[in-house]
């Protein structure tokens, strides 16, 4: 800047963001915010193919004839090697898997090379991404959420459990203030709606947990998670651990709106989950889901607690 004055007036300011929560508040009233659904899948392979793998070895001087890589790769690579909405981890991951064909064919290991499913630790290495799945292990108290981050969604498991003691209440998992105010409106509403089954933690103490205990968590979405939890121990009635949910609770039962449905609804198709319950007012982001998630999902919108814990106890 050479202290010089400037007229700005006319300049547009083009920022990018992978969420709005880090940006601060006044300047981000002066923005106006386009947001932009993550990819899918099938968009990521269908972008890796035609895109990001023939200018990968583009750059390499690597012929079409000397390498391929099969589809089946290109999704363990989307799956297990990252962990984001867009495509700029999977464009390192391609390149680095060119580089290392590159010197077998230079070295002349090989005349040419195919890169299957089974050969990409070869390549790449070790799997650098662990996704949560479901376990098909049924338990009373543990039920199957939803979650969404900075590199999409997540499936998380909700867990309590009781042990004799006095009434104490304790949460773990590095749960944001949000959260924890979710799981105390749960623990109240759970003791309205089983008043008799909800006596015994007068002489017992409450654990509710979320894992993985080192990651921070925080959002009210998990509010009817938390809710039909809290319902399952009380009862003793296991939950489906492949029906998921995803909704803020009210102190009246009601089942509020959420963000990221389709990143989330996304993750849920990647984890085994086969029913997931999603609030009512949230219906009109389904448009947005990919036709392919919806296809292998089957998706309940519901307006009151009272109907997740019919089928959720019921299924």
């Amino acid at each position: 800047y050479m202290n010089v004055p400037y007229d700005l007036s006319n300049v547009l300011f083009v920022c990018t963001a992978n969420t709005t929560d880090t940006i601060p508040e006044p300047l981000l009233n002066r923005m106006e915010v386009i947001q932009f659904p993550g990819y899918t899948p099938v968009e990521k392979a269908a972008i890796a193919r035609k895109h990001l793998l023939p200018k990968a070895m583009k750059s390499m001087g690597i012929k079409s004839q000397n390498l391929k890589v099969t589809d089946d790769a290109i999704r363990r690579i989307i799956e297990d090697y990252t962990a984001e909405a867009g495509v700029r981890g999977l464009k390192k991951e391609l390149s680095t898997l060119c580089r290392f064909a590159a010197v077998k064919l230079v070295k002349g290991e090989q005349k040419s090379i195919t890169v299957s499913a089974k050969r990409i630790e070869e390549f790449l290495g070790k799997n650098r991404m662990h996704h949560e799945r479901v376990h098909d292990e049924r338990v009373p108290g543990v039920v199957t959420g939803l979650a969404w981050t900075q590199a999409g969604g997540e499936i998380l498991f909700i867990e309590t459990a009781l042990t004799r003691g006095s009434g104490g209440v304790q949460i773990t998992g590095q749960l944001g203030d949000v959260m924890q105010e979710s799981a105390q409106i749960a623990i109240t509403l759970a003791k309205s709606l089983y008043p008799e089954e909800a006596a015994k933690l007068k002489d017992s103490d409450l654990h509710i947990h979320v894992p993985s205990g080192a990651v921070p968590k925080d959002g009210p979405s998990a509010g009817i998670t938390l809710v039909t939890a809290l319902a399952s121990l009380l009862t003793g009635k296991c939950v489906n651990p492949r029906l998921a949910m995803t909704g803020e609770i009210s102190l009246r039962g009601g089942v509020m709106p959420i963000g990221g449905l389709p990143e989330k609804l996304m993750a849920a198709q990647r984890a085994g989950v086969r029913k997931v319950l999603i609030p009512w007012e949230n219906r009109e982001d389904l448009e947005d889901v990919a036709e392919e998630v919806k296809q292998e999902l089957e998706i309940i919108p519901v307006k009151r607690i009272e109907e997740v814990l019919k089928i959720a106890l019921d299924s």
